[in-house]
């Protein structure tokens, strides 16, 4: 007969986080074995969305901390902090159409092949999905394309749009996406090849920060009831204890894990940047 569990802890977290939080937790079970973790994974905003509404969680792992600031802090959270950063690139395989002449400089110009599709995702459900349109408008800017983010917007046809970034890796190997807009994580984890794009673009760089922030986008989300201006700036993830947590404890030592030495040592192998 399997030992039964003392206790549980249920984390809400970003698609992103799946496999990084899934190493953690096993990592947590050698310290915590009679601990029953339990991970549900789902577009951040959507995540938002359930912990206001009332679904239970002990933590709550998202993939941008302003949803914290603006949703759910002091009426879900009261405290949270950001543990790792990352970056936006474009996701590819090998069947991708023109994938050996796809780089920095001319990207924009093979997604606007005819032939060629590509996808993000859905921007009121994930932070990709913002971050996605934010990036289109600072290339704009950076290659001088007037028009590039109108072109690239009308060719995202909704058929292309996942309710999260993850769900474009099998539609990549499938070959119903040529390419996507992904974290630079996920295609790490993912064994996906990855084009990476400036740095004045791809929301990674601090010292860009106040250049993302002249970008913004508008939500209008269905999943909060709320319209929210959302600004560039660095992709981060972060993660607070909820006020509904059951054991608090217990909440707060998986929190501490994430900045360890062995959380850190995770988060790295998972191709993000531990803070």
């Amino acid at each position: 007969m399997l030992p039964k569990s003392e206790h549980s802890l249920t984390i809400l977290h970003a698609g992103a986080l799946r496999h990084p939080l899934r190493e953690c937790a096993r990592f947590f079970g050698r310290t915590h074995p009679r601990v029953d973790i339990r991970l549900e994974a789902a577009g951040s905003l959507a995540c938002a969305r359930r912990l206001l509404e009332g679904r239970h969680a002990d933590i709550a792992a998202l993939a941008d901390p302003v949803l914290f600031e603006k949703l759910l802090v002091p009426r879900v959270v009261q405290r949270y902090f950001v543990f790792a950063t990352d970056q936006m690139v474009i996701t590819f395989d090998d069947l991708s159409r023109h994938s050996r002449h796809i780089n920095p400089d001319n990207w924009m110009d093979v997604l606007l092949e005819p032939e060629v599709t590509f996808g993000r995702s859905d921007h009121s459900l994930d932070p990709a999905g913002y971050r996605t349109l934010m990036l289109w408008r600072l290339a704009e800017q950076h290659y001088g394309r007037p028009a590039l983010f109108d072109r690239l917007n009308e060719k995202c046809r909704p058929e292309f749009i996942y309710a999260k970034s993850v769900d474009l890796t099998p539609a990549i190997r499938e070959g119903r996406l040529d390419y996507g807009f992904q974290y630079r994580s996920v295609a790490w984890q993912e064994g996906l090849r990855f084009l990476r794009l400036p740095g004045r673009i791809n929301l990674s760089n601090p010292v860009y920060a106040g250049h993302y922030a002249q970008v913004s986008v508008e939500l209008d989300s269905p999943l909060t009831g709320l319209r929210t201006m959302l600004h560039g700036a660095p992709v981060e993830f972060a993660a607070g204890r909820t006020e509904q947590a059951r054991d608090r404890g217990l909440a707060e030592a998986f929190l501490e894990l994430l900045i360890s030495r062995a959380g850190q040592q995770i988060l790295e192998e998972s191709g993000l940047v531990p803070y």
